[in-house]
Formats: C-alpha cells, structure tokens, sequence
C-alpha cells in the first residue's frame, strides 16, 4: 500500500511472569511450564528469560530467538541456560522476559502431580 507506515510488531519489550513452578511429581507425563512468545514484526525476537527466588540469586541466561511473523513455545522443562543449568524443580520462582523487539507472551502450566490433569494460562504481565 503506498503511503503505509512500515510494520511494527504487537506487544511490550519486558514482560513479568510471578508465579512459576515445576513439579518433579508425575501421573504419565511430566508436569511443565511453558512461554508462548507471539512475535508478530517484521524482525526477528532475540529473548532473554531470567529467574527470580525466595532464597536463592536470580538465574539468568535463558536465551531463544523467535524470528519474525512467527511464534516460539519455550518449554522450561527443557531449556537450558547459556552455561547448561536447568529450571530447578519443586522451588517457586518468577520471571522475566526481555525482547529485543514487541512481542506478546502467555505463561501456561500443565499440572501432572494428580491424576486429574490441570492446565493453567494466563497473558503474561507486560511493563
């Protein structure tokens, strides 16, 4: 279209997440947490996600890149940091994210500690 303004992506930059928890207890499958990160811009996300605790120093390094007009689910269960250190299980924590470029994300949890499954998602917390 002549005259259009050049594409921006939807979103924020930060986003918080205060409620994280992966759970070593499993009925089958294994209980996880995941980020789903909408980037809807003409250039690719570079991320960097950082832990929070109670009693513990933050826990950087969570890096991924979600490239552009396209969407990325970081299970936390399987991601590692730039130096191999995992998500440590059953130890609250909080996040967040920081995007080179807008994005959108949503927090989501699968609870397989009982029998009953429970799934949980919520829009993360944008600054």
């Amino acid at each position: 279209m002549a005259g259009r303004i050049a594409p921006k992506g939807e979103g924020a930059t930060k986003w918080l997440v205060p409620d994280g928890f992966w759970d070593s207890k499993s009925h089958g499958q294994p209980s996880h947490e995941a980020l789903c990160v909408l980037n809807t811009g003409p250039h690719d996300a570079e991320v960097l996600v950082t832990l929070y605790f109670e009693d513990r120093e933050k826990m950087g390094g969570f890096r991924a890149v979600v490239p552009a007009e396209r969407t990325k689910h970081l299970r936390m269960d399987r991601w590692l940091t730039d130096d191999g250190r995992a998500v440590p299980q059953d130890v609250p924590y909080a996040m967040t994210l920081e995007s080179s470029v807008p994005v959108v994300v949503q927090y989501s949890r699968l609870d397989t500690a009982q029998a009953e499954l429970a799934l949980m998602t919520t829009i993360a917390y944008r600054i």
